[in-house]
């Protein structure tokens, strides 16, 4: 029988204990010490990180709210009927839970929508008073949102920003979250005798110490990786380093391999081992047993010494100077490039940008993974792009030349607080227990700056004003960059339920690049739905040869759902892109370019 890990042990749910009330009186008073320190960790942070007049809601949301408040002085009667429709509402779930008490087995009033993992727990269901609070909540919750979404007058950007921030209230509010209305952590407390809370608040305040003053949310038991060993532990080594990445170059592990060299491009946002996380969810470790030689960018974890580094740099001392050196190690004068996320927006200038400069032939396909270049609909991220916000955001950088992990993680995290926020709430600190081991969070939860300049420009020229889609709307190194010259074949993937790259946004590259285009579809997000190795066998993907202006008429004549991953379909594309020629598999490095460095390097180590 396999030995339980030290999470699994602590995890397991105890056989339940008779209360004992004096073990209760010495919980509950460990528990008062603990919320105490606590507190004076939190006021310390709090009057230590006083905003300034001028920022005290860099958010606008002030704003908005006033003209809710305004809009429901000019309608009345409209505010009248949705509150008499409230009341209503809570009249008949009364009726419902009447019934219930009385024996009647009707269906539920309202109901939670299906992959709402909050009211998983039995007694959501069984218990009448649970019951009834869940729905209740529910009630509140559409009557809410449906409020804020009738009000008019809005321009669309703050539409949109108010009806984000009131589902941050809504989730906030969920008697999920709250000790004495989650059924789940009221039984671990009685079954502790109150063992759970003293548990959760020493997470907690672990947590806050963690993150300086400030709850920086474990999300996964880090103890339970190796960097280095078993996540981001394909063998290879760096091979080359300047001030914004390392190189890495793979170990072969096929007796040959295709001539053409394979460069991984990801985004600065996260560190490049999503691509390489344990050895059965690796990108990486995949494509080297099919025969590429693999090579990938590993940006540097910012500081103030790059605060003054610009969009340029990342793409001259990115993947410009990457191509420069695979060609000196392998000799190759082509590479094929697969960028991810920002990485791909960054590809995708890179190849316009060698094309401006007469030198396409350098690259033989393209594969763009989540992938904006068009940031009209950029979904809602867009809530946090305007100019009281960006204005607010690059006074923050300016003090110390970078912005903070915390805040790029924490906006984030925010796009799915329910899964990536509220759900440790109640695992950590509710239940007392550690987050499970899990890879994916533990990439997640490896946060990176951005350089100041850089972050600044990216966010205005690309969100706030989508210059990039313009015919030489923005120029770097003195070239202008027009993504429609781009020619080289394309492979485009886009993941079905993306929340940072959203699929339809995703697909208007088809309509601009001039060279031949495939799209692909994935089950999933953002993560998920690339991250998808072929033995899970678990999201399927949908294909369309047909590529119309509109993404709607693309998915309304897709091929049936194909079962299982999309990388062996990538991979019958990219070898079409390939002469098919294979040579001797390479060792890592040259004379020129000897390994520096094992892989995953010094700059992905480095934890902001």
């Amino acid at each position: 029988m396999a030995k339980k890990s030290a999470t699994q042990r602590e995890n397991a749910d105890p056989p339940p204990q008779p209360v004992d009330a004096q073990l209760v009186a010495e919980n509950l008073a460990k528990a008062g010490d603990l919320w105490q320190r606590i507190l004076q960790e939190l006021t310390a942070h709090t009057l230590s990180h006083a905003p300034s007049m001028g920022s005290t809601d860099p958010m606008a949301l002030a704003e908005s709210m006033l003209h809710v408040m305004r809009h429901m002085n000019v309608d009345p009667v409209r505010v009248a009927q949705m509150q008499l429709g409230l009341v209503q509402d809570h009249f008949k779930l009364w009726q419902a839970m009447t019934g219930k008490l009385l024996g009647k087995a009707d269906a539920p009033f309202i109901e939670a929508a299906p992959k709402d993992r909050r009211f998983r727990d039995a007694a959501w269901q069984e218990s009448p008073l649970f019951d009834y609070l869940k729905q209740g909540y529910l009630i509140n919750a559409q009557w809410l949102e449906a409020a804020v979404k009738d009000i008019g007058g809005l321009d669309a950007h703050t539409a949109r920003k108010l009806n984000f921030f009131t589902r941050q209230f809504i989730d906030a509010l969920s008697p999920s979250n709250y000790l004495l209305t989650n059924p789940e952590a009221m039984r671990a407390t009685l079954d502790s005798n109150g063992d759970n809370i003293v548990r959760g608040l020493t997470h907690l305040l672990e947590d806050i110490e963690k993150g300086g003053g400030s709850p920086r949310i474990s999300m996964t038991d880090e103890s339970a990786f190796s960097f280095g060993r078993d996540i981001a532990a394909t063998k290879g080594s760096v091979v080359f380093e300047n001030d914004l990445m390392q190189l890495i170059q793979y170990e072969a592990t096929t007796p040959k391999v295709h001539k053409t060299p394979l460069l991984l491009t990801p985004a600065w946002i996260n560190k490049y081992y999503i691509l390489d996380l344990s050895p059965e969810n690796s990108l990486v470790k995949w494509l080297t047993g099919q025969g590429y030689t693999v090579f990938i960018v590993s940006w540097v974890n910012p500081d103030e010494r790059q605060g003054r580094k610009e969009f340029a740099d990342y793409l001259l001392e990115g993947p410009l100077a990457a191509l420069e050196i695979i060609e000196q190690i392998t000799g190759e004068k082509q590479t094929a490039l697969i960028g991810y996320c920002l990485g791909g927006t960054l590809t995708a200038i890179t190849l316009a940008y060698l094309r401006a400069k007469g030198q396409q032939d350098r690259v033989v396909s393209a594969t763009f993974l989540t992938t904006l270049v068009d940031f009209a609909e950029a979904g809602d991220l867009s809530v946090f792009i305007d100019d009281t916000q960006l204005t607010a955001l690059e006074e923050r950088m300016s003090e110390q030349g970078y912005l903070e992990a915390s805040d790029m993680a924490a906006t984030f995290n925010m796009l799915r607080s329910n899964d990536l926020i509220w759900s440790f709430v109640i695992n950590n600190y509710l239940l007392g227990k550690q987050p499970f081991p899990f890879d994916l969070l533990y990439w997640n939860s490896d946060s990176t700056r951005m350089p100041a300049k850089m972050h600044a420009f990216y966010l205005r020229s690309m969100y706030q004003n989508n210059l990039l889609v313009k015919p030489g709307g923005i120029e770097l190194d003195g070239v202008p960059i027009n993504l429609g010259k781009i020619a080289t074949p394309a492979f485009l993937l886009a993941t079905k339920e993306d929340h940072i790259a959203p699929w339809k946004s995703a697909y208007v590259a088809t309509q601009i690049y001039d060279g031949p285009v495939t799209f692909v579809l994935t089950d999933s997000g953002h993560i998920a739905g690339v991250v998808n190795p072929p033995v899970k066998k678990k999201y399927g993907y949908w294909t369309n040869d047909r590529l119309p202006p509109k993404p709607e008429d693309w998915l309304a004549s897709v091929a049936p759902e194909h079962k299982g991953s999309w990388w062996p379909l990538w991979d019958k594309w990219q070898q079409k892109q390939l002469d098919g020629e294979m040579v001797k598999a390479r060792k890592v490095g040259s004379a020129k370019h000897k390994p520096i460095e094992p892989a995953p390097g010094r700059y992905a180590r480095v934890r902001a």
